[in-house]
């Protein structure tokens, strides 16, 4: 991988993140804002994943692939928020290119993976409301676990074709990326070589990630909805939208930003506009989807109500 300057023949070894401009003190906000969220976000994902692992009566597929979205989470954003902080202070500007291109690979992955991951667990519950009776045989461990494994195998396979393909760019200044982040916009915006292969390679791919199991979610949805408006008790009717209704609230955030992003014919447009719009895929989504997962759904906040009465106890107690 080799990226030359055409002007002076030099190697450009590096670039330059600009983060977000303003003053001093409005990137100061931002970096305790961003601090903010990110610690609150590995601390939401995290108790997520530590309370389903001390209740028995949530080891069920469904929360088992809750696991797996949470622990996502708290890499994709651990991936941005440091550097971004970084970048913001003015203190960690400057990327190397193979850094650059390992971010690109594993943030992309990430949320490949999180595409996957959210159209198995609509059709998690899919089976769940429309074969209740069969439910445990159709949605074993066994092959809940296979699910799982392939949406991370699929996430980071179908991303590395197109990060060697980004490897394989030339630039020839400018250095500077109008981002705080690695992401394939900005660097086919400073390419000095045709474009088209990794434009053509990110367009199809995002096709097969994201409309496709966007696709496989929207139909599994319909089946449920279906499921749901045929069953006689009102009673019944909320119980079986509770079950869902908190990873139809995640699928309509994630998949909303992430079209906008990536489902286009060119990568080289509206690069402020995609700042904006991957600063709420990348930390605000993080940071919403265990809060919405536990305001929504009713084990969870139970398991955690009584999780947090035992610890008060406990602490009432030893005083």
């Amino acid at each position: 991988m080799v990226i030359l300057d055409m002007e002076n023949k030099t190697t450009v070894q590096e670039f330059i993140l600009l983060g977000f401009p303003g003053t001093w003190h409005f990137r100061v906000s931002l970096v305790v804002l961003f601090a903010l969220m990110y610690s609150l976000t590995v601390t939401g994902n995290a108790s997520i994943i530590a309370l389903v692992w001390a209740n028995r009566n949530l080891h069920t597929p469904m929360y088992f692939f809750l696991c797996n979205l949470s622990f996502l989470e708290i890499w994709y954003i651990t991936g941005i928020v440091p550097k971004a902080m970084g970048v913001m202070l003015g203190t960690s500007q400057t990327i190397s290119f193979r850094v650059c291109i390992l971010q690109l690979f594993f943030l992309l992955s990430l949320g490949s993976t999180e595409c996957f991951l959210l159209a198995v667990m609509a059709y998690d519950r899919y089976l769940a409301i429309c074969y209740p009776l069969r439910y445990n045989s159709l949605m074993n461990n066994v092959f809940s676990a296979q699910l799982a494994l392939g949406s991370w195998l699929g996430g980071f396979l179908a991303i590395s074709l197109l990060a060697f393909l980004t490897s394989r760019l030339t630039f020839c200044g400018p250095k500077v990326i109008n981002h705080f982040l690695c992401d394939i916009d900005s660097c086919l915006a400073l390419s000095c070589t045709d474009t088209w292969p990794v434009e053509l390679a990110t367009f199809l791919i995002s096709i097969i990630v994201v409309v496709v199991s966007c696709a496989v979610t929207l139909v599994s949805y319909i089946y449920i909805i279906s499921a749901i408006l045929r069953i006689q008790s009102a009673q019944g009717r909320k119980k079986a939208f509770s079950t869902c209704s908190a990873h139809l609230t995640v699928v309509t955030i994630w998949y909303g930003s992430t079209i906008f992003l990536y489902v286009k014919p060119s990568a080289q447009n509206s690069l402020d506009l995609n700042k904006l719009v991957n600063t709420f895929n990348t930390v605000v989504t993080p940071l919403l989807n265990p809060f919405i997962y536990t305001l929504r759904n009713k084990e969870v906040t139970q398991a955690l109500e009584k999780a947090f009465q035992k610890k008060v106890f406990f602490c009432c107690v030893l005083l």
